[in-house]
């Protein structure tokens, strides 16, 4: 496992890099507790509700120049990009991002690749887009050390978005991350292949989640003990640049979602993360893996090639509707499951768009038709409509 585990090549570069391979090894239990900003149970009881879940957020420079130039000189607005996805976020009763990056003091400096520092100004525009929680374990979750995750961590708490993946103590480490929409209880786990090789800081091997199959399972099984009702995983991992998932995508999930509990599986939903591109959903074991949903957020991405490569700013969303037990005893279940293409127009200005309907609205741009269509296939590549995915209407 061990070795599978160093396969996964690290980077999130905006511009050529050589591979850097990640340590593994144990994380600790993923998140923090708290209350959440979610709906909760409604007088009625438990209803179905939509979960949704997008990929990378990348401030590379010219993201923060752009965020710079939206505020119009005092400070730094990432709302203006995110705009035109807002209304399929906020429409979701749970959506989930993923914080590649850690963010700096307030004020700056402020970097992007190779080792980035982001304006703590992102954590109010993923709120104001409808995002409640995001998870934070990433290969650069360490690039400013204990320091960049206290200021990230604090920068969410500062406006409401819930986080998992990285802790600024023990204690905080140790509770898992409950989510509470439409009388359900959702554990948000996180997790990261590596960390660039920098190592973790001393005296704090909780700092941020490291995967581990076996810690994995555990903190599922201790989730589900303190009272969750579905249980998703977010997973930083893959081969960067590559369609398909690499072997510890394909065996990790195997295992995962072969864990059981009370004759059950542990894990609900795997939320896969890292690769730049998007990757393919699949249902495996009657669990929903997605393996990489790309890029939400990155300026110009460059491949192994040196080639600048715009599959780095083409995502999907995912979006899956839970609905609760038919019978008392048993489990939510995913009643729907869907995919929403999504892209980063480079412009200027750069901005986030819902694929499908800037398709729809601008029919003579090609390369929106083209990343449309690339998306698609790659999302269905591994038998997901046969599942039951669908791409959703916007």
């Amino acid at each position: 496992m061990a070795a599978a585990l160093l396969t996964t090549i690290a980077g999130c570069s905006g511009a050529p890099t050589a591979s850097h391979r990640g340590p593994s090894g144990p994380g600790g239990p993923s998140g923090r507790s708290g209350r959440s900003p979610s709906a909760a149970a409604s007088p009625a009881g438990p209803r179905a509700f939509t979960l949704l879940a997008s990929g990378d957020v990348l401030p590379h420079t010219e993201i923060i120049q752009q965020a710079a130039d939206d505020a119009g000189g005092s400070g730094y607005d990432f709302s203006k990009m995110l705009a035109g996805v807002k209304p399929v976020v906020s429409g979701a009763d749970l959506a989930i991002c993923h914080m590649e990056t850690v963010y700096g003091a307030d004020g700056g400096p402020f970097t992007g690749w190779p080792t980035f520092k982001s304006p703590p100004q992102v954590a109010r525009a993923l709120k104001d887009a409808g995002y409640a929680a995001c998870d934070t374990a990433s290969n650069h979750t360490l690039d400013d050390g204990s320091a960049g995750i206290q200021r990230t961590l604090d920068a969410m708490d500062a406006v409401g978005l819930r986080h998992t993946g990285s802790a600024r103590n023990a204690d905080e480490a140790g509770k898992p991350s409950l989510l509470h929409v439409h009388g359900a209880t959702v554990a948000h786990l996180a997790y990261t292949y590596g960390t660039n090789d920098i190592p973790l800081p001393s005296g704090q091997p909780w700092a941020v989640n490291l995967i581990d199959r076996d810690r994995i399972l555990a903190d599922a099984k201790a989730a589900r003990t303190a009272g969750a009702d579905i249980v998703v995983v977010s997973i930083h991992w893959g081969t960067e640049w590559q369609d398909d998932p690499n072997d510890q995508q394909l065996t990790l999930t195997r295992e995962l979602t072969a864990g059981q509990q009370e004759g059950a599986p542990v894990i609900d939903l795997i939320l896969g993360t890292h690769a730049h591109i998007p990757q393919a959903y699949e249902k495996v074991n009657g669990t929903w893996t997605v393996y990489g949903m790309g890029d939400q957020i990155a300026g110009h991405m460059f491949n192994y090639t040196g080639a600048e490569d715009p599959r780095g700013n083409w995502s999907s969303i995912a979006r899956f509707t839970f609905s609760p037990p038919a019978q008392p005893g048993q489990r939510w279940t995913v009643t729907k499951a869907e995919f929403i293409p999504q892209l980063m127009d480079l412009g200027p200005p750069y901005r986030v768009l819902d694929l499908a309907d800037a398709v729809r609205q601008n029919p003579n741009r090609g390369d929106y038709a083209q990343a449309l269509d690339h998306i698609r296939s790659v999302v269905l590549s591994r038998g997901a409509a046969a599942a039951g995915l669908t791409m959703a209407p916007s």
